[in-house]
């Protein structure tokens, strides 16, 4: 049986193709949130300058530099976890995360590529274990309405065959609990539906709603498992 914990704030994450509106939402979303006197702070993954391992990521990005297809995978995942500590401490403080990408993307991005050996499950593997959001967005947008956003193409990922295969993965990983939105709607009507959900989120996590463990380490593979922290914790102990 799960136990309540005490007030926190929630961790409510953005995932999509890119161009597909997750920065505009974020940001509305926060203002939203702190309007309504939800103490909120706005994160995006890679963090490409607060950690040790985001230079060599806005450098593969960018096309500045090449990587192993492997290596840049577990690059990613390391700077979710440099994160992870900071976290965790936002929300026991109280303060909610609204955050632009996460795990999700790191399994679409990689297994993307149909690279032997780097599948779904390889592609969960290095990110079980960490804080599972409370809600994940998931933004909806075909190819050609995201290709034709302003800014399309600007980054290593963005070309239109490969925007396809992610969204593709995307489909795999998706869970019912995902709030799944037509980003092809006006901001206004996108945003409107987000807010709703969001203050139901937040709501329970105030109640006390335990954290989440993403993908224990048992049902890595189907994307599962979202073992609470704290039970995590006490089974550790026990071992």
């Amino acid at each position: 049986m799960q136990q309540q914990q005490g007030p926190r704030g929630a961790f409510i994450l953005f995932e999509g193709v890119d161009r597909c509106g997750k920065s505009t939402q974020t940001s509305l979303l926060a203002k939203a949130l702190q309007s309504k006197g939800v103490a909120v702070e706005s994160w995006n993954f890679p963090d490409r300058k607060n950690t040790v391992t985001g230079h060599a990521i806005n450098e593969y990005l960018a096309g500045k530099q090449d990587h192993n297809d492997r290596a840049i995978h577990l690059l990613f995942s390391a700077n979710r976890w440099e994160k992870s500590d900071a976290l965790l401490r936002a929300l026991h403080s109280g303060t909610s995360l609204v955050v632009d990408r996460y795990a999700y993307s790191g399994v679409a991005y990689s297994a993307a590529k149909a690279l032997p050996g780097m599948d779904a499950a390889w592609c969960k593997a290095p990110d079980a274990g960490l804080p599972a959001p409370d809600l994940v967005v998931y933004l909806e947008l075909d190819n050609a309405a995201a290709a034709a956003r302003a800014g399309f193409g600007g980054e290593r990922y963005e070309k239109a065959e490969f925007q396809d295969r992610v969204r593709a993965a995307f489909q795999q990983l998706k869970e019912p609990s995902w709030l799944v939105v037509d980003a092809s709607q006006s901001v206004e009507q996108i945003h409107e539906q987000i807010l709703a959900e969001a203050l139901q989120v937040v709501r329970r996590c105030k109640e006390g709603q335990p954290i989440q463990q993403l993908w224990g380490a048992a049902a890595a593979a189907a994307g599962e498992d979202r073992t609470p922290l704290a039970e995590q914790q006490q089974q550790q102990q026990a071992e």
